[in-house]
């Protein structure tokens, strides 16, 4: 059973960045995909940014290209997602997610599943 632990939310200023990181309890996470999704309240949970198991392949959300990137340290057993020019519709509960195989975008296709950790932008 992979056990996902997420950190680095916190509340930050419209425009600013944040690095959320998720680590992964039991290797080997170098044969998944990782994912991340979001939650905003009263909202559906939606796929934000993917990466393919050795980091190679990454994919992103229209709303978030060029302002987010994902990426993994296989070493560590851990993936991150580096948050820049923040907006306030970025507010939401971030969750990381991974399945064995491709990225997909669809939340059903990911196996396991991390706690979320909040992200609140001002404006």
């Amino acid at each position: 059973q992979v056990q996902l632990v997420e950190s680095g939310g916190g509340l930050v200023q419209a425009g600013g960045s944040l690095r959320l990181s998720c680590v992964a309890s039991v290797p080997p996470l170098s044969s998944y995909a990782m994912g991340w999704f979001r939650q905003a309240p009263g909202k559906e949970r939606e796929f934000v940014a993917g990466i393919s198991w050795n980091g190679g392949i990454t994919y992103y959300a229209d709303s978030v290209k060029g302002r987010f990137t994902i990426s993994r340290d296989n070493a560590k057993n851990t993936v991150y997602l580096q948050m820049s020019s923040l907006k306030p519709e970025d507010t939401a509960v971030y969750y990381c997610a991974t399945r064995p195989g491709a990225i997909l975008t669809g939340r059903s296709a990911y196996s396991y599943w991390g706690q979320g950790t909040q992200v609140t932008v001002s404006s």
